[in-house]
């Protein structure tokens, strides 16, 4: 197993900026086999909002024996690590989950990354792997939203529109909430976000990229296709590790093709209530139909008994030649 790489100290002013109209991006593969069609249609919006798009040499790859894997994984890890060292990127964007990054993401240059300008990352679902990697190797906030190959974005307005918003003008969505946002556990809690999909979360237990603990953080999970009992197990897993001792707060997602809500709730009250901890019901972000784009990394306030997380500034600031725009 390799050693845990702790988070090196970064000023604000080494955080990636917010995109403008003309900016580059790359768009990675670093889990699941493409839908062209899909993709098309994401990459089509993605222009219309002014952006340049670089797809990863590999981007519709395929492995040549496992098919739920967009190519091998060192040419995964290539995509990633080229697009995240070329200067001319301002974001890299992973075009669809899955699964397959815990296969490659150990095979990344950390040292050169971390010596590159950051970037933006925007991803979500197996993607969380990436999130927890960048969180404590390069210590820059990234982007838990949807992807330009996932149905979601390719369908549902809002969930785009919402994305758009916070690449571009950030300081509109600062405070995050949700059409379902409810209070499961009352309370108020302040802290680094950090999180993702909770069976992802669960699996990287113990691997180099699993962080031992969330302690102090504002801890978002969200999951899809996982049977009640299922979460259970997922939720157990954690607590048993450690990864919740000392968590601040929790902020739950959408549970997508998870079983009825109410069964749902009653798993999250049960194995969540002990913590003693604020925790708040569906805020909307995830694998719904409808979802928000959820920074990571950066400072907030959970407020469960208003349904809503704000930040404390926008993720991503403006550079000085960009201030005021």
């Amino acid at each position: 197993m390799m050693p845990r790489i702790p988070a090196p100290p970064r000023s604000p002013a080494a955080r990636p900026c917010h995109l403008v109209p003309g900016d580059q991006v790359a768009l990675v593969a670093p889990s699941g086999p493409v839908d062209p069609a899909r993709l098309a249609r994401g990459v089509e919006i993605l222009r219309s909002w002014g952006l340049r798009i670089r797809s990863a040499p590999h981007l519709d790859g395929r492995h040549p024996v496992l098919d739920h894997l967009a190519g091998t994984d060192a040419d995964r890890a290539a995509d990633f690590q080229q697009a995240w060292l070329d200067p001319a990127v301002a974001a890299v964007l992973c075009v669809r989950g899955g699964y397959g990054t815990q296969r490659m993401v150990d095979l990344l240059d950390w040292d050169a990354l971390r010596a590159a300008p950051p970037k933006v990352l925007v991803g979500f679902s197996d993607a969380t792997v990436l999130h927890e990697a960048v969180a404590q190797r390069l210590a820059i906030p990234t982007l838990y939203g949807p992807m330009p190959a996932s149905l979601t974005f390719t369908t549902d307005g809002p969930t785009a529109e919402h994305l758009r918003r916070t690449l571009f003008h950030p300081g509109a969505t600062t405070v995050l909430t949700g059409p379902a946002a409810a209070t499961l556990v009352p309370g108020r809690a302040r802290g680094v976000l950090a999180g993702g999909c909770a069976a992802v979360l669960a699996a990287e237990r113990g691997s180099s990229t699993g962080r031992p603990s969330f302690a102090g953080t504002v801890l978002l999970l969200e999951d899809v296709n996982e049977h009640p009992y299922q979460l259970d197990r997922i939720l157990t897993q954690l607590i048993r590790s450690g990864a919740l001792d000392g968590v601040a707060g929790i902020a739950l997602g959408s549970w997508e093709g998870c079983g009825p809500a109410a069964r749902v709730r009653e798993v999250m009250l049960d194995r969540l209530a002990p913590l003693g901890v604020p925790v708040l019901w569906e805020l909307g972000f995830g694998h719904a139909p409808s979802s928000l784009t959820v920074p990571l990394g950066v400072t907030g306030t959970l407020d469960a008994d208003a349904g809503t997380l704000t930040l404390d500034e926008p993720v991503l600031p403006s550079p000085p030649h960009r201030a005021g725009h």
